[in-house]
C-alpha cells in the first residue's frame, strides 16, 4: 500500500482540499445560490492555493480559503444575479434522511419559515450568521474573512440573533 509522502510539493494542498472542500463548497453555494457556480469557485479557490507557499498563509488556511472563496462567489453573483432559492440546499444539509414524510414536511416548513426570515436580515448580518454557526469560524476567523473588526462582528451576530429571536416569536406557528 502506498501511502502519500507528507514532504512531497503540494502535499499540504491536497490535505486542504480533504479536509475542506465540502464545507467550502456548501459556502458558495449559499452565497451564490447555484451549486455549479458553487463548485467552480471552490475549484479557483483551490488552484489559487496551489499558487501559494505555505509560510505565506502564517497558520491561517482557513480564514484565507474562507477569503478567497467568498471573494470568488461574490463576483459570480454580481455578474450572474441569478438568485435561486437556497431553502432546498439549505434543507439537504439539515436532513440526514432518516425521517418519516411526517417529520420531513414539519422539517421543511421549519427551515423554510427560518430561512425567510432569515432572507430579511441585512447582507452583512446573514453573512457573520452563516460563518458563526455553519461553518463554525471563530469571530477571528470571521473577521479575516469579511474584514469586519472583531468587536464589529460581534456586534453582528448579536444583533441579528435578537433579530431572529424576535422575528420568530412573533412568527406563524409553521415558521417554529
Amino acid at each position: 500500500m502506498n501511502l502519500p509522502d507528507r514532504t512531497l510539493p503540494g502535499h499540504w494542498v491536497r490535505e486542504a482540499i480533504t479536509q475542506y472542500e465540502n464545507r467550502l463548497v456548501r459556502y458558495a453555494a449559499r452565497v451564490t445560490g447555484d451549486m455549479e457556480t458553487a463548485r467552480d469557485v471552490v475549484q479557483e479557490t483551490f488552484a489559487r492555493l496551489c499558487g501559494q507557499e505555505p509560510a505565506s498563509l502564517n497558520g491561517r488556511l482557513l480564514p484565507w480559503l474562507y477569503t478567497v472563496c467568498r471573494n470568488r462567489a461574490i463576483e459570480c453573483r454580481r455578474k450572474d444575479r441569478r438568485m435561486q432559492a437556497i431553502g432546498d440546499i439549505a434543507f439537504d444539509t439539515m436532513t440526514d434522511g432518516r425521517d418519516g414524510p411526517s417529520e420531513t414536511l414539519e422539517r421543511r416548513e421549519t427551515v423554510g419559515g427560518m430561512l425567510a426570515i432569515l432572507a430579511k436580515l441585512p447582507e452583512s448580518q446573514q453573512e457573520v450568521l452563516r460563518l458563526k454557526f455553519q461553518e463554525g469560524l471563530s469571530y477571528k476567523e470571521i473577521s479575516e474573512v469579511t474584514g469586519h473588526s472583531v468587536s464589529n462582528v460581534g456586534v453582528l451576530l448579536h444583533t441579528a440573533i435578537k433579530k431572529l429571536r424576535e422575528r420568530m416569536s412573533v412568527a406563524p406557528a409553521s415558521c417554529r
